[in-house]
């Protein structure tokens, strides 16, 4: 006999009415599951919409695995008794259709954010899960822009719209993105209240983390410009940087202003707007910055996560080796005998 972890699913909406109703009742409840799971992101861990994006579309594409892998929608009881290789088919599913090993991590994190979810609510579990390896991700190094490109992007982005409002926006923008070393949707997620901007900002990153940013004169003096011409009545909880319609701007926009910049500056394809918080942070580590004040400044948990910046700045960081390590100092004299 089959057991319950291996067994197939087969066939369960051509049964007898009382069994199809149970197994679209059942499947139902596992879609009110991942309903409950990404309202807990939002409302919770207040994950960005990013974020929420690619989980809900790691999901859909498991429970559309599921669909062809048990012949069916899977309900509660399927989730809770996958086997270690379900989980893997639908892995290696993914692989084949061109996922990266990054995004297979993500996916895999996904599943057990969502498995986890399911425990805590006593509505299934499973341990094969817990079994699977997150697969080991290429070592990647930030690719930031250079001194000069970032001020040619500042400097362009003033005139770049014939709207005045929308050029003072796309200043603003680039400038927090820059000056400050915000990520994109930390910047979108301001609202009108967070300005006019004293001298520090508070932020609340990735993982509900809250940090306090310095902000630069040209900071507060663009999205002052900003707030001046924007043609919206916008006040409190209305957001700070919203499109032509009044609405809060889309990351999309911004993407796509990047995506002109660099082409008017001649820059390559990573000058994208996370390569200017990449680059907030390497030159401020080749002017001299350590990297416990740059890891509070970007909201990093871990120290590991700004270490990757000393490797962008290696040449800096040799320049300083060379110039201030007691051995290098001793190396060119003459021992006394």
């Amino acid at each position: 006999m089959v057991g319950p972890a291996q067994r197939p699913i087969t066939g369960r909406l051509n049964g007898p009415p009382d069994e199809v109703a149970a197994a679209i009742a059942s499947a139902a409840s596992a879609t009110k599951a991942v309903s409950s799971y990404l309202t807990f992101l939002t409302s919770e861990k207040r994950a960005s919409p990013k974020t929420i994006e690619n989980y809900a579309r790691d999901l859909m594409r498991f429970f559309e695995f599921l669909f062809d892998h048990l012949e069916g929608d899977a309900n509660l009881d399927d989730l809770a008794n996958l086997s270690v290789s379900d989980f893997r088919a639908f892995l290696a599913h993914r692989r084949r259709e061109g996922l990266s090993a990054k995004s297979i991590a993500r996916t895999l994190s996904t599943l057990r954010g969502f498995y986890g979810h399911l425990e805590r609510e006593g509505l299934a579990t499973n341990h094969a899960l817990k079994r699977l390896k997150t697969p080991k991700i290429p070592h990647s190094i930030p690719k930031p822009v250079s001194e000069t490109g970032a001020l040619n992007l500042l400097e362009d982005a003033k005139t770049i719209s014939a709207e005045p409002w929308v050029a003072a926006r796309d200043t603003s923008i680039v400038t927090l993105l820059y000056a400050c070393g915000l990520r994109i949707t930390e910047a979108l997620s301001l609202n009108q209240c967070d300005a006019p901007f004293s001298e520090t900002l508070r932020i609340i990153g990735k993982g509900n983390k809250e940090r306090i940013v310095p902000v630069l004169p040209a900071a507060k003096e663009a999205v002052d410009q900003y707030r001046v011409l924007c043609p919206h009545p916008l006040d409190g909880d209305d957001p700070l940087f919203v499109g032509v319609r009044g609405k809060r701007l889309n990351p999309r926009e911004v993407q796509k202003l990047m995506t002109n910049l660099r082409a008017r500056l001649g820059l390559p394809d990573t000058a994208t707007p996370h390569a200017l918080r990449h680059s907030f942070a390497t030159h401020l580590l080749s002017a001299g910055g350590d990297l416990r004040s740059i890891q509070e400044l970007l909201g990093h948990a871990s120290l590991s996560s700004t270490q990757v910046y000393t490797e962008v700045d290696a040449d800096r960081l040799r320049e300083i080796y060379d110039r201030a390590h007691p051995a290098q100092k001793g190396a060119g004299s003459t021992r006394k005998s």
